[in-house]
């Protein structure tokens, strides 16, 4: 097992942190690799779960369940959180990634709505809420798993990293649902195709497990067992505070932005350009993958100019420019053109890397060692639950309902203008130490 010098107070060396920072990943992959497979194959699963009859009552139903499930990511968050806070990051972060990836092999072995009627929309509910539950734990445990191993002035960038896994698993599950799509054809992919990613989890958890039992609990929180001992109860002293209350509402509307960029321009993207757009489905995920690619690209540049000019100035920029070329970048994707759809994509991407790749370490910076995870936990998961989660149900709603289909170009504006505003109350931290008490 990988250790630390003096329970962590020294440099922790390269290879260490190398292992840190794909263990952090590997959990992120696979979290949101299962939203983004549902998200992609959205209209299929419709198909699958629900009766035919309303395609459009079918699809909403299908992101009513997506968006039910985030619901429950705070009751996640503030559980696992407890389980970090008082034994510690690593063994926490091995139970959440084992929920996650059993939960989501188990929905690719679930009966359809064909054989046995109401009960495969409830089982799947059912498994999407533990999903939920266990990924309330899991961006907030991983993020924090890595800062509090990461050197002073590289946080930003090693955070980032771990970041990146969120939109790989996405890229992976657009190019599996893409490649499946063109080879089986909707038919096939209808009757059995659609199970095919989600059971691919299975490998991503032996990975997985493997990675993260391998390695020690972080320095931060040896040393915090070290010097006195880990939060009896750390959400009543979030809650007792008034100086974390106020840093859990920034945890709530600082990353207001992140939710809506990441479920309305990724996970509903395909959605939004077959259903609304007439593209083909291929054709929608084709334009995804592009704008994944180049979100990839840009996360560890936004990481490491946060390390350098700082968190406030990096997630601010990203905001603004997005208020100001959001809805630009919408009418792009409205023109019927691939081409032209591919460069709105992208350059939203890109301007919103500033603020996807730097949130998580902004999170991790406003809380102490003995209340970080449960504090990052319960305000960032309240808030993808109140504007993340909901969102792919919102838009589609919204589009049938006023024949309006800007209405995501709407919405990214609005909360992007939030985070901007949000951004100003904290302070910088990028050049500081992680609080300690």
């Amino acid at each position: 097992m990988a250790t630390t010098q003096e329970l962590g107070t020294s440099e922790v060396d390269k290879k260490t942190l190398r292992r840190v920072t794909v263990a952090g990943s590997v959990g992120v992959f696979v979290e949101f690799y299962d939203y983004g497979v549902y998200g992609f194959l959205a209209s299929t699963i419709a198909t699958v779960f629900f009766p035919k009859q309303d395609g459009t009552a079918a699809l909403l139903l299908t992101f009513s369940i997506f968006g039910l499930t985030f619901f429950v990511r705070p009751v996640g968050g503030v559980v696992c959180g407890y389980l970090g806070d008082r034994i510690g990051r690593q063994r926490t972060l091995v139970l959440v990634l084992m929920l996650i990836s059993g939960s989501t092999v188990a929905i690719g072995l679930l009966p359809t709505y064909a054989a046995v009627g109401v009960a495969a929309p409830i089982l799947l509910l059912v498994l999407r809420l533990a999903q939920g539950f266990s990924a309330g734990g899991e961006s907030a445990g991983a993020m924090s798993f890595v800062a509090e191993y990461a050197p002073e002035g590289r946080r930003g960038m090693l955070t980032s990293l771990s970041q990146l896994g969120s939109y790989a698993s996405l890229l992976l599950g657009a190019v599996v649902t893409t490649v499946l799509t063109e080879t089986l054809g909707t038919d096939a992919m209808t009757e059995w195709g659609w199970r095919i990613p989600f059971l691919l989890a299975v490998p991503m958890a032996v990975i997985g497990f493997y990675i993260r039992s391998k390695l020690d609990e972080t320095p931060k929180f040896q040393q915090l067992r070290k010097d006195s001992a880990p939060a009896r109860n750390p959400l009543k002293e979030t809650l007792a505070s008034a100086e974390h209350r106020k840093a859990v509402l920034l945890a709530i509307t600082i990353p207001i932005l992140n939710g809506t960029g990441y479920y309305v321009l990724f996970s509903y993207m395909p959605t939004y350009l077959n259903k609304t757009l007439h593209f083909s489905v291929v054709q929608g995920l084709l334009i995804t993958v592009c704008t994944l690619i180049a979100i990839i690209a840009a996360i560890p540049v936004a990481g490491r100019l946060s390390d350098r000019i700082g968190r406030k100035r990096t997630i601010a920029g990203s905001a603004l420019s997005l208020v100001v070329l959001g809805y630009p970048c919408y009418w792009l994707l409205t023109q019927g053109s691939v081409a032209l759809a591919t460069v709105g994509g992208v350059i939203m991407a890109v301007l919103f890397a500033g603020h996807t790749g730097v949130i998580h370490i902004v999170l991790v910076e406003l809380f102490p060692t003995r209340l970080r995870y449960t504090a990052y936990a319960l305000g960032y998961n309240i808030s993808t639950a109140a504007f993340g989660g909901s969102a792919p149900f919102l838009m589609t709603y919204l589009i049938s309902a006023t024949g309006n289909s800007a209405m995501p170009a709407y919405y990214l504006v609005l909360t992007a203008a939030v985070t901007a505003l949000a951004v100003l109350a904290i302070p910088e931290t990028a050049h500081s130490p992680l609080k300690e008490s």
